[in-house]
């Protein structure tokens, strides 16, 4: 199999073409004597890269890390600090913080193209530890959402931007890999920061596990971001956003695919360990255990997921982890109402739904190139952030009103049928790139 860029800096040449002094016109060669050489980028698949790969690995791991946690905030404003107030109010707090890393994130992308990328993401350690230290002293619903809502967004932002765009750009042959490396920080930090911040809670307050939290993002995310270097140097540029890209066809079926994906992949997380309960009839402690199972296969999914990327194509990895997502919901969640079958089901959409989220930054630089990898993932930000909106919600609304609660047939319909159009947008974006059957891409 054999790739070809399909974008002209796709694959980024660490040899500059020359030209020689005596080919140019007369009226040229004084000119071509006074301009510098061009600088050349450093080479790709380095040690130093996959230093980079470490600093992105700990920014996600504590950015979006943290977000998965704040259920075990919900629980304790609902039921010890807020108990009046709304829980629709109470869970627009966590709501914010993830939605915000969307919507700043797209700013973020281009900033990241202008600035130097280690700066950005110390100032996103900076802005997003205090912003929960801030949280620490608040006593009220609406200063928190303002704290660890909307402050924590943007600043977490600023981690997640950089995170996500880095990795490919120092990675040719191992680019996915790279990524599915960086990316499942998040998930090894979903499975460790939950236990911490109930045992600091628990043993604690809600107020010192804030603070601890904060000032270990400062810390470890600030320390990490000396790492986090762009391999290309900011360039200056007449438009400070480049749009042109909403108008490749490419571009919308990613951005097509790269919405409905998101809003699949929420559901399970969600939702399953509520089945559990629910349905089968466990004790609470095994929603956790589905959590459980769900986060550590989705971890070495994107790692494995990562290898496979490199070696058959990232957007034919991403394809066919889609397609079996969407089929571990629709063959073995929705007919079954068995215990195994159901953490069967848990478990291969875990492992196969992490490169819905690992491979699309890749396949975003295979197709547009690493140079205008930060401003494109900007963009799909937007994609995300309505993926989001599309997912949980209407998932609730539909259980609640169809399914008394307790019938979650509705829900995983929802959920299988959002995954099929993510993967049909991958398909008719497979088919646009190339009819070849065996092409790398």
């Amino acid at each position: 199999m054999s790739k070809v860029p399909t974008s002209p800096d796709a694959t980024v040449s660490s040899e500059t073409p020359t030209i020689k002094l005596d080919q140019l016109p007369a009226s040229e060669k004084t000119r071509a004597v006074e301009l510098p050489a061009p600088a050349i980028p450093p080479s790709t698949d380095t040690k130093y890269g996959w230093l980079v790969v470490l600093g992105c690995f700990f920014a996600l791991m504590l950015s979006i890390g943290t977000t998965t946690t704040f259920g075990v905030y919900l629980q304790e404003y609902k039921l010890v600090e807020f108990p009046d107030a709304a829980s629709s109010l109470l869970s627009w707090i966590g709501t914010l913080q993830f939605s915000m890393m969307c919507f700043f994130g797209i700013g973020v992308g281009v900033l990241c193209e202008h600035f130097d990328t280690r700066l950005l993401s110390a100032l996103g350690a900076l802005v997003s530890g205090l912003a929960l230290v801030a949280a620490s002293f608040c006593n009220s619903p609406w200063k928190l959402l303002l704290t660890q809502g909307l402050l924590y967004g943007f600043g977490g932002s600023l981690l997640y931007i950089t995170g996500l765009t880095l990795p490919p750009q120092w990675f040719s042959k191992y680019r996915a890999l790279a990524t599915g490396i960086a990316i499942a920080g998040s998930g090894i930090g979903g499975l460790w920061l939950s236990t911490a911040t109930r045992s600091m809670t628990n043993n604690l307050s809600r107020q010192w596990a804030l603070r601890i939290t904060g000032l270990v993002i400062i810390g470890v995310c600030g320390a990490t971001s000396l790492l986090m270097k762009m391999r290309f140097k900011p360039e200056k540029r007449r438009k400070i956003i480049d749009l042109s890209v909403l108008r490749d066809k490419r571009f919308v079926l990613l951005f097509l695919g790269a919405m409905f994906g998101s809003a699949g992949y929420f559901i399970p997380y969600y939702f399953m360990p509520s089945y559990a309960v629910v349905v089968l009839g466990k004790n609470s402690d095994w929603g956790a255990n589905v959590s459980s199972i769900m986060n550590g296969t989705s971890i070495a999914g994107r790692v494995l997921m990562g290898v496979l990327g490199d070696r058959v194509g990232s957007l034919n990895t991403l394809w066919a982890a889609t397609l079996v997502s969407c089929l571990s919901i629709l063959i073995l969640w929705l007919p079954f109402s068995g215990a195994g079958t159901f953490f069967a089901a848990a478990a291969i959409f875990g492992f196969f739904s992490g490169a819905i989220v690992s491979l699309i930054p890749v396949v975003t630089a295979n197709i547009f190139g690493v140079r205008r990898l930060p401003s494109v993932i900007g963009l799909l930000m937007i994609a995300y952030m309505t993926g989001g909106l599309i997912s949980s919600p209407p998932a609730g609304a539909m259980l609640d009103k169809y399914g008394h609660g307790k019938d979650f047939d509705s829900l995983i319909i929802y959920t299988g049928v959002l995954l099929g159009v993510s993967t049909i947008s991958q398909t008719l974006l497979r088919l646009i790139i190339s009819r070849q059957l065996w092409y790398k891409v």
